[in-house]
């Protein structure tokens, strides 16, 4: 072992590097790979005002990148000021670049891409009668034949820095990467047609879907999702359409039956631009956190519109990173849009579909009529009741039909009491307690045929059909106009309690909160500091207080009062630590959302309706119905399934019929 220390070396004077070394090692933060230039060539296509966007490559993209546009064209006389580093049309002041409203701005793309391939700049404008191309290595300008529009040739790409050519993978995979550069500008830019060809084979094409001025945006929007990700994601997503203040978003938010086990299609868009940004992928991750199941990954297209001024884009050289000045309020912006445009049950929009489906709600009740606690045939009958006095029948009428006798419940299902209809003897019904005689049998009127009619026309525009059977105490069998609906009973019962306690809890303002005994305190970072003393405010709204103790200590004096209430409810400081750090990131009422909810999430659990409970048909029906109103129906608080159609399709092809 060599315990000798290395000699010092010679200190080596300061210079200036040369030009070719600095656009060398500006083309390393720029260039990475052949998508790169793509990115940059097509972001200058498009701030040209091009139409349509053509790209060519060879083994791809190493050999050859070619990308043709008919934008408005570069002057001959200004090519070779386009070359030079830090040359640029887009911004001419610092108040231009606080307020960037094109793709490109920094002007060092050409010139670094310049400095490691064989670049040709061809290009024509409008008033030009002839179009001219500048070689960038040795400068030659010459006249050729072109149109309106311009042309970059990027052969050979690092050709001058070898090293860097062997770090790039297989021209399969190159292409790919090039296919997905373009794939997102094509998804944010429904007006510009796009095609890439590949050794002289067209291998993809998108046409424009939307003309400026057109007021069908979200409908052209939709067409480019489907041609570009497929008509799976189109029909597999929910419309989003939210504005927050400064702050618009829009889009198509997967369901949650479309999460995939990868993140490979989460597309978010800032002012027209592609971004990774982790502001918005934790909005909109925290916005599917009471849907998905497990680990998996949801797929969405996110457009966010802001006023530049309020967003930086001027923090990394690819410009794939922003930074907000406000980010929380974008972090509530998006996660508010995706979280509202999920909420809706996709029963009535299945019920949409049919062409028995009326413009307004048919369901016998809504959402405000459900009560965790009470009884769901209670529900129903009472439901059924204003229907029946609707009619012109007397309630007690109804009422001698269902009786008052009681089920037996089974053990571990005491908190969950049904009542079974039956029919009851004379003078037993309800009305026998104020001496008023019930009939036990009464002919059918003209009125009782108008009833059933009216009944069997809600019956048909039911979403989620008519109850007809349950399956091994689990499964709720239902029909509808489109065929079969098997509901799994434990779970869509939880989902509906789980929803009722969220908006008793959401009912105030604020976050009631508890004291605490003993204060618990922590020592704090300086970051933790700062942000405990300036978020203060926001800290109460969430039921938290969290005061320095010391100059590198902080106390945590009161938690929120549901989970100070609640058995097992953890430690106040790494809750208390789990808000600043989301404070200082993101949005703090994420944390104890989560944990409130987690705590919701298990008391909705238990109360609801248990496997193995056996249920009448009215009691079927109204979880049915109350399903129909139930914001995220769809999914379980666990993420599951609650529900799935088979429609007769389906079920003629499982019995071969037609065939």
């Amino acid at each position: 072992m060599n315990d000798t220390l290395p000699s010092p070396k010679p200190r080596r004077p300061i210079r200036d590097l040369p030009d070719e070394l600095i656009s060398q090692i500006a083309a390393g933060e720029v260039v990475e790979r052949p998508a790169s230039v793509v990115r940059e060539l097509v972001d200058n296509a498009l701030d040209s005002g091009a139409t349509q966007v053509t790209v060519r490559l060879l083994a791809g993209g190493v050999r050859l990148i070619a990308v043709e546009d008919d934008g408005c064209g570069i002057p001959h006389d200004e090519l070779p000021i386009a070359l030079r580093r830090h040359a640029t049309s887009k911004i001419t002041s610092l108040s231009d670049l606080e307020t960037v409203a094109t793709m490109g701005f920094r002007g060092e793309a050409l010139a670094a891409i310049g400095s490691v391939s064989e670049m040709a700049l061809l290009s024509r404008p409008a008033h030009q009668p002839g179009a001219f191309l500048l070689d960038a290595r040795s400068g030659e300008l010459r006249p050729v034949a072109r149109g309106t529009g311009t042309t970059v040739e990027v052969k050979e790409l690092f050709f001058s820095t070898p090293a860097r050519r062997k770090f790039l993978k297989t021209d399969a995979t190159e292409l790919a990467h090039c296919i997905e550069s373009v794939r997102r500008h094509a998804l944010a830019r429904p007006d510009v047609g796009f095609a890439i060809w590949h050794e002289g084979k067209l291998v993809e094409q998108w046409r424009a879907t939307f003309v400026p001025g057109d007021a069908h945006l979200q409908d052209a929007l939709a067409r480019r999702l489907a041609d570009v990700l497929g008509e799976d994601f189109v029909a597999q997503s929910v419309a989003v359409q939210h504005r927050a203040g400064p702050v618009t978003v829009t889009g198509r938010a997967g369901l949650p039956d479309a999460a995939r086990s990868r993140a490979d299609q989460q597309y978010c868009y800032v002012n027209g631009r592609f971004v990774r940004d982790k502001v918005l992928t934790h909005a909109a991750r925290s916005a599917y956190e009471d849907v998905l199941h497990g680990h998996k990954q949801p797929v969405y297209a996110l457009y966010v519109e802001i006023d530049p001024a309020r967003v930086d884009v001027n923090v990394h050289p690819t410009k794939i990173e922003v930074r907000f000045r406000d980010s929380r309020e974008v972090h509530q912006a998006v996660r508010h849009a995706v979280e509202n445009a999920l909420a809706a049950p996709r029963a009535a929009a299945l019920a949409a579909g049919t062409a028995a489906a009326p413009e307004t709600d048919t369901a016998p009740g809504g959402a405000d009529d459900f009560k965790p606690k009470q009884p769901l045939a209670h529900i129903w009958q009472a439901q059924a009741a204003i229907k029946f006095e609707e009619r012109g029948h007397h309630v007690a009428d109804l009422q001698a039909l269902w009786g008052p006798r009681k089920e037996t419940v089974p053990a571990g299902n005491a908190g969950v009491a049904f009542i079974n209809p039956g029919p009851v003897a004379p003078g037993t019904g309800p009305g026998a307690a104020s001496g008023t005689a019930q009939p036990a049998y009464r002919a059918p009127t003209a009125a009782d045929a108008a009833g059933s009619a009216g009944r069997d026309s809600d019956e048909a525009t039911w979403p989620l059909g008519r109850a007809v059977a349950q399956l091994h105490g689990v499964y709720i069998l239902a029909e509808n106009a489109k065929g079969l609906v098997v509901v799994d009973m434990h779970a869509a019962h939880e989902r509906i309690v789980y929803e009722r306690l969220k908006a008793q809890v959401d009912s105030g303002a604020r976050i009631a909160s508890q004291p605490l005994l003993i204060p618990a305190t922590f020592a704090a970072t300086p970051e933790e500091v700062a942000t405990a003393e300036a978020s203060a405010e926001v800290l109460a709204t969430l039921g938290l207080e969290v005061v320095p103790f010391s100059p590198k200590t902080l106390a945590v004096r009161a938690v929120p009062t549901t989970l100070a209430t609640t058995s097992g409810f953890g430690d106040p400081v790494e809750l208390a630590r789990s808000v600043l750090a989301e404070l200082a990131a993101h949005d703090a009422s994420t944390v104890v959302q989560r944990a409130r909810n987690e705590i919701l999430g298990t008391m909705a659990c238990h109360g609801a309706v248990r496997a193995n409970r056996k249920l009448t048909l009215d009691e079927m029906n109204a979880l049915l119905r109350q399903m129909e109103t139930t914001d995220r129906s769809d999914q379980c608080n666990h993420g599951r399934p609650t529900w799935r159609q088979l429609s007769m399709k389906e079920l003629d092809a499982l019995f071969l019929r037609g065939r």
